[in-house]
Parts: C-alpha cells; sequence; structure tokens
C-alpha cells in the first residue's frame, strides 16, 4: 500500500468540542461500550496519512443527537454539527467530506435537515443511526424522510447505535451488537420494501453489514416465507447495499464479505477514532495483504470515485511531509502487516 493509492474512508467519525461538553453534560461518557475518544483534525490527517488515506467522509457515531429527549434541542444540534462539518470539509479542501447528522427520530425534521444539508451546504450524503430511540430503520412512519432522500438520489451511511435492551455484563456493545443492530435496520429496509420503494437512495452499511453476508440466505428464506416474496429476490435486495471494511477485513470475514457483496458496492472504512490507530492499522493491513490487487484499488478507491463522483474528477489529494515522516509511515505499515500475519490461527 502506497500513498498514491489514495484510499477514501467512509467511515471516520469526528467528535467536535462542544458535541463532548454536550454529552458529558447528558452524563454520556461511552459510545458502544468504548470511552469517548480524543479528535482534533491534525490527529485525523495524521491517522489519515499513516494509512495512506486521502479523503475521509466523517460522520457523527451514536448516539448522535438521541441523547437530547426535546425534538427542538435534536434538530438544533444536528444543524450545528452539520455547520461544523461543512467548515471542516471548506478548511481542508479534499481531505475530508461528511455525512450529515440527522434528527432522528422525528421524520419530519430529519426531512428538512437533509434537504438543507444536502442541498445548501454541500454534503456528501446523510447518517442514519440503525436505531433512534428504540425505532428502526425501515419500521414505519419514515416515508417523509426516505422521500427527500430518494428525490435527491442521496448516500445513506447505517451506523449501529446501542440496542434498545440492556447490555450484556462481560460484553461490549461495540463487540458484537453493533453487528446485530445494523443487521436488524437491514433486514426491515428489505423486509419492508423500503430499498425497492425508493431505489434511488444508496444505503452504505456499516462494518461489512454486521451479520448480513454470513447471514443473508438464512434472512431471505425468513422474510420470502413472510411475505410470500422469492427469496433470489430477497438476495438481490440485501446484495444492493454497500458495505465498508471498518474492523472487518480479516481472513474470515472479509472473504465472505466479497463473495456476497455486488462488484463495485465495497468500501473501505477505518472507524477511527473509536477504533484506534493500532485496530486501523491492524485491519488496514488485512485488506493489504488479503486482496487482489486489482479488487485491492477498487475497494481503496475505485468503488468510492462512482458514489462520490467528486473525487472521480479531481486528483486525489497528496500530503506534503518530510522523508523521515514519509519512511516511518512505510516502516509502520509494513510492521501493521507483519502483525497481522503474525496473529493469524494456523491451520490444524
Amino acid at each position: 500500500m502506497t500513498d498514491r493509492a489514495g484510499r477514501v474512508d467512509v467511515h471516520q467519525h469526528i467528535v467536535p468540542s462542544f458535541y463532548r461538553d454536550l454529552l458529558t453534560k447528558a452524563g454520556v461518557a461511552e459510545a458502544g461500550g468504548r470511552a469517548l475518544p480524543e479528535w482534533s483534525p491534525q490527529a485525523a490527517l495524521e491517522l489519515m496519512d499513516l494509512l495512506g488515506t486521502s479523503t475521509a467522509i466523517v460522520s457523527v457515531s451514536t448516539p448522535g443527537t438521541g441523547f437530547l429527549t426535546d425534538p427542538g434541542e435534536a434538530a438544533d444540534l444536528a444543524r450545528r454539527l452539520n455547520d461544523f462539518s461543512a467548515s471542516l470539509a471548506a478548511d481542508h479542501a479534499g481531505r475530508f467530506g461528511y455525512f450529515a447528522t440527522l434528527p432522528m427520530p422525528d421524520a419530519a425534521a430529519s426531512a428538512a435537515e437533509a434537504r438543507r444539508a444536502l442541498e445548501e451546504l454541500g454534503a456528501d450524503g446523510v447518517t442514519l443511526l440503525a436505531n433512534n430511540q428504540g425505532a428502526y430503520l425501515g419500521a414505519g412512519a419514515q416515508d417523509a424522510l426516505w422521500r427527500v432522500l430518494d428525490e435527491r438520489g442521496a448516500l445513506v451511511f447505517v451506523h449501529p447505535a446501542e440496542l434498545p435492551a440492556p447490555a450484556v455484563e462481560g460484553i461490549p456493545p461495540f463487540a458484537a451488537d453493533f453487528l446485530l443492530d445494523t443487521t436488524r435496520a437491514a433486514y426491515l429496509l428489505v423486509r419492508n420494501g423500503i430499498t425497492r420503494t425508493y431505489p434511488n437512495i444508496r444505503f452504505i452499511l456499516s462494518h461489512a453489514g454486521g451479520f448480513v453476508p454470513y447471514a443473508s440466505h438464512r434472512m431471505a428464506v425468513a422474510i420470502a416465507s413472510d411475505t410470500g416474496r422469492s427469496p433470489l429476490d430477497v438476495l438481490d435486495d440485501f446484495r444492493a447495499f454497500y458495505f465498508d471494511t471498518a474492523l472487518s477485513s480479516s481472513p474470515a470475514a472479509l472473504p465472505t464479505l466479497l463473495a456476497f457483496a455486488r462488484p463495485g458496492h465495497v468500501l473501505f472504512g477505518s472507524d477511527w477514532p473509536f477504533a484506534p490507530t493500532p485496530a486501523g492499522q491492524y485491519f488496514a493491513g488485512g485488506l493489504d495483504t488479503g486482496v487482489d490487487p486489482h479488487v485491492l484499488q477498487a475497494v481503496n478507491r475505485g468503488n468510492a470515485e462512482a458514489l462520490f463522483p467528486r473525487l472521480a474528477a479531481t486528483l486525489a489529494p497528496t500530503p506534503t511531509r518530510r522523508i523521515p515522516t514519509r519512511l516511518r509511515h512505510a516502516a509502520q505499515r509494513a510492521a501493521a502487516r507483519l502483525v497481522f500475519k503474525l496473529v493469524q490461527p494456523g491451520i490444524d
């Protein structure tokens, strides 16, 4: 992997200081069982340079605006976060894009903010949590939002949230519950016909779609039995999703994802800073060492260029760094690939 490959990271998060302060005031100190990480634009750029990432499409992770019970306050926070994200992208031209935050589960307010972010602020798409205060995507009463997104051919980045149930002691939500949360949303989006009713929306599922690739046939049979549809049609709907590789480019998960997803539907993701830098290096190393070069180029950048035409229209930004820094990053990437190989289980 070289800097010239110009990865596009579609799963990177921001934690602005004003947002952290609001979370702290509300007693929210963690997300998914992990402490809220430190974040700054400079730290993000350093991570991107280390992984060979040219552009990151950033988003706000769980809880988004969902920790606020007043709908007006949630809508105000979404606007503030989106204004911040737009300024971040403008201040670092070519390095950052963003998915807009929406104040779900208020579908009407979310539709209004999606319209503003996409049309006035130039957002690359929107972020939707798989469930919002227990209301799952695709479960109903969301058509006002789907119509706005469909009319604009919007990209929707689906990110997991805390399950609407107590966590199990000893199992941090990010380790297992997040995967189920994404899978639940994907199931309902397909089962309730959202992906067919609004075909212009492109959905990106975080973390390789949770359990979707692995359990797709099992879920297709269940939906077919429930709705009378053909299992093949249901599988087609599941394969219409896009998927990112965040925390998922292991020798167990990645082949399943690549075997299931349609060509062009797998995108690079890091999940930084909620996934710390060593985790990002580990899984980026797995992608670099476990994939055919042509597929690797597509996952790193080519597939994203098809989704984000503005990226294809401009040369991938190449950060200017001193030779010692470039050499250090190259050595760190080589070490990460070696570590990835060393920790893989042997063949018994």
